[in-house]
C-alpha cells in the first residue's frame, strides 16, 4: 500500500525525536539570542530603532529591490502594498484560489473583491492562460482602464502568489496585467529566496511582500516587508504603517487613517540575525528535497514537486503530488503519518470553498479542485538531516 510505502520511506529520513516531527519549524542558533539581547540593551523594542532600519536595508540589498518596509505580518504587508497601488473598495482582484486565505483576507480588509482564478499545474501558481481567456470573456474598456460587464466592477489587480517557495510565471502574468491595466501586487509570503529568471520573487511587480511568521525560513516572531521600486509608493507605504503620523518634533499631527503596522525593533533584531543565516537555510532546503527526490523516485504513484523552468526555489514546503490512482489513499497516508509523529499536511482549503467567499466571483477551477486532492506537505525545516 502507498500509504505504508511513504511511511517507510520518511521514517528512513527522520530520527523521530519526543515522537514528534513538525511541518516546518524555525532554526535558532546563539547568533539570534544575541542580537535580541542587544536590542533590550539599547531599551528601543518597539517601532523606533536601529535594528529595523538595519533589517529594512539588508532585505532591499538581498532581494535587489530598491526599498523595503518592514510591518507587523504578511498580511499587513500585503494589504498596505494593496492600498499604495491604488486598490479600492468594490475593486474586483484576482487570486489563486490555492492559497492561504490571508491572499484575500487582504483584499477584503480594503472592501475590495476578491475573483478566484485557477492554477498551473507546472509551478502551482496563478494560471496566466487561464486568466487571460477568462479577461478577454468578461473585461471591457472604460475610461482608460476595464471593468467587468457583468458585474460593473473595476477590474484593477493581480495577485500572482507563489506557492510553497515556487515562483509563479511573472513574464506571462506581466504581459497579461499590462494588457488589461492592471496592477501587479505579489504574495511572495513564502518565497524569501527564491528566484525567477535572476530576480528575486516579490520584485517583478509594483509591489511585493514576504512574511517571516514563525513557520517561513526566515523569522522575526511576527513579521512582513514590503518590497518596491517605487519611491513615492515606499514612502506612502511607511506613512502608512506609522498611523499617518506627520514628522514634528513634538506634536501629535495625522493628516489620515493610518496603521500601526511598523514592526518593531524587537523583532527586526531577530530578523537581522536570521538573514545571516539565509544562505546556509536554503542550501539545507535544497539538501533536503534531494533526498526526498530520490527516495520517493521509488515510490509508484507519487511524485515530488520541482522548482519550475527556470527558477530557483527555496522549498519552502516540500511536496509531493499523488497521482490519480493514489487518491483514493490520500486520508490514510495523512493519518498514518500523523499518527506516527511526522508531521505532514494537505494543501490549505481552497478560497472559493471557505464560508467567508462562498458566493465570490471565480473562473473554472479544474486544476485547482484536482490538485487540492492530490498534495501532500511534508517536513521541511531546515537542518532536518
Amino acid at each position: 500500500m502507498i500509504s505504508e510505502d511513504i511511511l517507510k520511506t520518511l521514517q528512513k529520513v527522520f530520527d523521530v525525536r519526543d515522537n514528534y516531527v513538525p511541518l516546518h519549524q524555525p532554526s535558532f542558533s546563539e547568533t539570534d539570542y544575541h542580537y535580541i539581547k542587544k536590542c533590550l540593551d539599547t531599551t528601543f523594542v518597539s517601532s523606533v530603532g536601529k535594528f529595523v532600519d538595519e533589517f529594512e536595508s539588508s532585505l532591499a540589498l538581498y532581494t535587489g529591490s530598491k526599498h523595503a518596509v518592514a510591518v507587523i505580518n504578511g498580511t499587513s504587508a500585503l494589504q498596505i502594498a494593496l492600498k499604495v497601488a491604488g486598490i479600492k473598495e468594490n475593486d474586483e482582484v484576482f487570486i489563486p484560489s490555492l492559497s492561504f486565505v490571508a491572499t484575500a483576507n487582504a483584499v477584503n480588509y480594503l472592501g475590495a473583491v476578491p475573483f478566484f482564478v485557477d492554477v498551473d499545474i507546472n509551478d502551482l501558481c496563478m494560471n496566466a492562460e487561464a486568466l487571460e481567456e477568462l479577461l478577454l470573456t468578461i473585461a471591457e474598456p472604460a475610461r482608460g482602464e476595464f471593468r467587468n460587464k457583468i458585474t460593473g466592477r473595476r477590474l484593477k489587480g493581480i495577485i500572482p502568489m507563489h506557492t510553497f517557495g515556487h515562483p509563479a510565471n511573472m513574464d506571462s502574468l506581466n504581459k497579461v496585467a499590462k494588457n488589461f491595466k492592471l496592477e501587479i501586487v505579489e504574495d511572495a509570503a513564502e518565497a524569501l529566496g527564491s528566484i525567477y529568471k535572476g530576480q528575486h520573487a516579490g520584485t517583478m511587480g509594483k509591489l511585493g511582500i514576504i512574511s517571516f511568521n514563525g513557520n517561513k525560513i526566515v523569522t522575526t516572531g511576527g513579521g512582513g516587508v514590503i518590497l518596491t521600486n517605487h519611491s513615492s509608493l515606499a514612502k506612502k507605504a511607511r506613512h502608512l504603517i506609522s498611523t499617518a503620523k506627520v514628522r514634528h518634533r513634538y506634536e501629535y499631527i495625522h493628516d489620515e487613517i493610518g496603521y500601526n503596522y511598523r514592526m518593531p525593533n524587537l523583532n527586526a533584531a531577530l530578523g537581522c540575525s536570521q538573514l545571516e543565516k539565509l544562505p546556509d537555510l536554503l542550501r539545507s532546503k535544497r539538501e533536503l528535497f534531494s533526498l526526498y527526490k530520490s527516495l520517493f523516485g521509488n515510490i509508484n504513484g507519487v511524485k515530488i514537486f520541482e522548482e519550475p523552468h527556470d527558477c530557483k526555489s527555496n522549498y519552502w514546503l516540500q511536496t509531493i503530488i499523488l497521482s490519480k490512482a493514489s487518491l483514493k489513499e490520500r486520508n490514510k497516508i495523512l493519518k498514518k503519518t500523523n499518527d506516527a509523529g511526522i508531521n505532514t499536511r494537505p494543501a490549505w482549503n481552497l478560497l472559493h470553498t471557505l464560508p467567508p467567499y462562498k458566493d465570490n466571483p471565480r473562473d473554472h477551477l479544474p486544476i485547482s479542485e484536482k490538485l487540492i486532492k492530490s498534495i501532500i506537505n511534508l517536513p521541511s525545516s531546515a537542518g532536518l538531516i
